[in-house]
């Protein structure tokens, strides 16, 4: 039998592999100076990209939370400026937005729609009962949106946080909106949902003697005028308000805030005016105490209040404006605003974690002012 013989200088490994010994460090040495490289270009990629987002954190008024950064980077570059929006094409925009933003719906034990008497026919509400017992508080909740915008869905994720947060009973209204019905059909919307509210709060396992109200951005707004009214009209007890970056004067939009972040924060100057111009078609009205409530000469003897505002919001100023003469007229008033963050992070809890802490925060303070005297 022919016997074949190894090749000189050729290594044999156990399992039959062969292969020169200068050849296998040839290509180790190769290998290591490749996995070298590429770690540091991907390094070096890693680090530029950190620095470019770190600048975006960086405005002459302070520094952006890093994804609220993000996200006005990409809705600056993605802004087109065209022909002002119908308010349908702003309501349809304003839908996708808080899908996009708004996360996974928060469980709650129960979901009641219903119509409710109003001033000019019904009123849709939508009423979130938690697991708890009742009778349980019941906290009318006013959805954001300029008067103009928002709707019972916008909002559903949030009332639904309140409502698992405070362990109360949240009734969102989905009062009439501009320009549809301007002032006053959104106010007088409001005040019967909270009638009502009150004389039938325990066909839904609420108590209609602890009652708060509660509101984002123009539904904020509506919420410290409803105190407003209930304390003047003598109507139903309102026990806590809950002011979130509220509208509180629209008269006079002049504050630092409002010049400062006037454009590059998402809500901008130019939709204010328009929100306030489609609301309120006469420009004496925004004097009014039940559309500018910083305006009212006396707010003694109004419901304990917790006011949150935004850092780089336009209407920061104003808000933080009422919660200190609120803490004057002797209100029990807690102010909290939330630093690195713009106008609407409540709504967008799939991003930031800022509004998981708002509406905790909500929930806490309601379960401490309408508990059980």
């Amino acid at each position: 039998m022919k016997q074949i013989l190894p090749t000189k200088n050729v290594s044999t490994s156990p399992d039959g592999d062969f292969m020169s010994t200068t050849r296998r460090s040839s290509l180790a040495s190769g290998a290591a100076k490749a996995l070298s490289i590429s770690g540091l270009v991907l390094l070096v990629v890693l680090l530029g990209c950190w620095l470019m987002v770190r600048s975006w954190t960086v405005t002459p008024y302070g520094k952006l939370d890093t994804r609220t950064a993000i996200i006005l980077k990409l809705a600056n570059l993605t802004d087109k400026s065209g022909p002002v929006s119908t308010p349908a094409e702003m309501r349809a925009t304003d839908e996708k937005l808080n899908k996009l933003l708004g996360g996974e719906k928060t469980p709650v034990n129960r979901v009641i729609n219903q119509d409710i008497p109003g001033p000019a026919g019904t009123i849709p509400v939508r009423i979130y009962v938690p697991e708890s017992s009742g009778p349980l508080p019941v906290v009318l909740y006013f959805h954001g949106g300029g008067w103009v915008n928002g709707s019972l869905e916008t909002h559903d994720n949030t009332s639904r946080k309140i409502t698992r947060y405070g362990n109360v009973i949240v009734v969102a209204v989905d009062y009439r909106r501009a320009p549809e019905h301007p002032f006053p059909a959104p106010v007088q919307d409001c005040y019967a949902a909270l009638e009502w509210a009150s004389l039938h709060a325990a066909d839904f396992g609420g108590d209609g003697t602890r009652l708060g109200v509660a509101g984002d951005s123009a539904g904020g707004n509506l919420a410290a005028v409803i105190a407003l009214m209930a304390r003047d009209r003598k109507g139903p007890k309102i026990s806590a308000q809950v002011l979130i970056y509220p509208a509180t004067n629209i008269a006079t939009m002049d504050t630092e805030s409002h010049k400062n972040f006037a454009t590059g924060y998402l809500l901008t100057s130019a939709e204010l005016e328009r929100f306030r111009d489609l609301y309120t078609l006469n420009p004496e009205d925004r004097t009014k105490p039940e559309v500018s409530p910083l305006l009212a000469e006396d707010l003694s003897g109004l419901p304990s209040a917790l006011v949150i505002t935004a850092e780089f919001d336009p209407l920061r100023d104003e808000g933080e404006a009422y919660a200190d003469r609120l803490d004057k007229a002797g209100v029990k008033t807690t102010a909290k605003r939330y630093p690195g963050v713009v106008h609407g992070f409540i709504a967008a809890p799939r991003l930031l974690p800022q509004a998981e802490l708002g509406t905790a925060e909500v929930g806490a303070f309601l379960q401490q002012e309408l508990k059980q005297p």
